[in-house]
C-alpha cells in the first residue's frame, strides 16, 4: 500500500521562501483591508496566521492562494506569482477552504478520488480516509454528512495531492477532540516530510502546539511575527502565585524582592509576585515564607501565553 507521508512527491529544491509577501495593498472601494503587510513563511515550517475579525488575515491568505488579485505590493509563492502562474502553481499547493466548491450529491470518497486524479502522485484515497476517521462514510453524499466530517473531508482534499505548501483555514473547527488531535498529528506529519504549512486559526492553544513561527495581524499589517517562544517572551512578565493565610503583609515582602517586582494579594490567601521570576526570586519568595512562618499550600510559575499576546496587541473588546 503507497504510504500516506504527504512528502514522497520529487520536489524542486528552490531556496525561496514558501510565500514572500511584500508591502501587499488590498483594497474594497473605500475600505483598506491589508495595508502594506510583510510576511515571509519558511520552506518546511509551520505558519500560524492570527488576527481577529476584520483585521485583513482572510484577504493576505487568500491573495497567496491567487483568489484575489492585490492593488499593490508582491506576493510570491513558491517563488512563483500566484494570480499570473496560476496553472503552475495550482498542482503545487492545497488548500482546505470552510465552505463552498463541493456538489451536496456527491459522495465522499468520489470526491476524494477525482481530488486525487488531478495529481501525478497523490496519497492512497482508502488510507487517507481511514486516517482521517472517514472510512465508514466513503458512499455518503456530502450533504448527510456531519460538520465534522465535512470538515475532515476537506483537509483530506487539501493533502492528497502530496502538496508542496498547504494552507489551512480553521482545520480544526466543529471537530472533536479526537478528530482535533488526529488533525494536530497530521500537520506535524506535513511539517516532519517537509510541507510548508499556512495556519490560520482561532484556537491559540493550537498555534502554540503547531506552529514554527507565528505572525499576528491587526488593521492589515503584520504587528508581531515570530515563534511563540519569542512571542511570549516580549509580553508582560511572568508572575508567580502562591496560597497562604489571608492577610500577609505584602509590603515587607515586596522590600524583600527586587526594586523591579510587585507584589500584592489577589484574593483572600491568593497572592502574586510579578518581576523577572528567576531562581534567586524564588529563592527569596520562599525565604520569606519561611521567616514569617508562613507553609505555602501552592507555589507555581505563570508563563504569559500567546493569548496573553494576541490580546494585548489587539486589544480584548469582540470585533464584528
Amino acid at each position: 500500500m503507497p504510504s500516506t507521508s504527504p512528502g514522497d512527491a520529487p520536489r524542486s529544491p528552490g531556496r525561496e521562501p514558501a510565500v514572500e509577501v511584500v508591502g501587499l495593498v488590498k483594497r474594497y472601494g473605500s475600505k483598506t483591508a491589508v495595508d502594506g503587510l510583510d510576511l515571509t513563511v519558511a520552506r518546511g515550517t509551520v505558519t500560524a496566521v492570527l488576527g481577529p475579525n476584520g483585521a485583513g488575515k482572510t484577504t493576505t491568505v487568500e491573495t497567496c492562494e491567487g483568489y484575489r488579485r492585490p492593488d499593490a505590493g508582491q506576493v510570491r509563492v513558491l517563488g512563483l506569482d500566484p494570480v499570473a502562474d496560476a496553472a503552475a502553481l495550482r498542482p503545487r499547493i492545497g488548500v482546505l477552504l470552510q465552505s463552498g466548491g463541493v456538489y451536496p450529491g456527491a459522495r465522499a470518497e468520489e470526491m476524494l478520488r477525482h481530488t486525487a486524479t488531478l495529481h501525478s502522485h497523490p496519497l492512497d484515497v482508502v488510507t487517507l480516509m481511514e486516517r482521517l476517521g472517514l472510512g465508514s462514510c466513503g458512499r455518503t453524499p456530502y450533504r448527510r454528512l456531519s460538520g465534522g466530517q465535512q470538515q475532515r473531508l476537506a483537509l483530506a482534499m487539501a493533502v492528497v495531492g502530496r502538496p508542496e505548501l498547504v494552507f489551512l483555514d480553521e482545520p480544526t473547527a466543529g471537530l472533536d477532540p479526537q478528530a482535533r488531535r488526529a488533525t494536530w498529528d497530521l500537520v506535524r506529519e506535513l511539517r516532519a516530510d517537509g510541507v510548508s504549512v499556512v495556519l490560520t486559526t482561532h484556537f491559540m492553544d493550537e498555534a502554540e502546539q503547531l506552529a514554527d513561527d507565528v505572525a499576528i495581524i491587526d488593521g492589515g499589517k503584520v504587528v508581531a511575527q515570530g515563534s511563540p517562544e519569542e512571542l511570549c517572551k516580549g509580553g508582560a512578565e511572568n508572575s508567580l502565585r502562591f496560597t497562604g493565610r489571608p492577610g500577609l503583609d505584602v509590603a515587607s515582602l515586596l522590600k524583600a524582592l527586587p526594586a523591579d517586582s510587585a507584589a500584592a494579594e489577589l484574593t483572600a490567601g491568593i497572592y502574586r509576585v510579578q518581576g523577572r521570576i528567576d531562581p534567586q526570586l524564588l529563592a527569596t519568595v520562599t525565604s520569606w515564607c519561611a521567616q514569617n512562618g508562613v507553609m505555602p499550600d501552592a507555589i507555581a510559575v505563570e508563563r504569559h501565553t500567546l493569548e496573553d499576546v494576541f490580546l494585548e496587541l489587539t486589544g480584548k473588546e469582540l470585533r464584528a
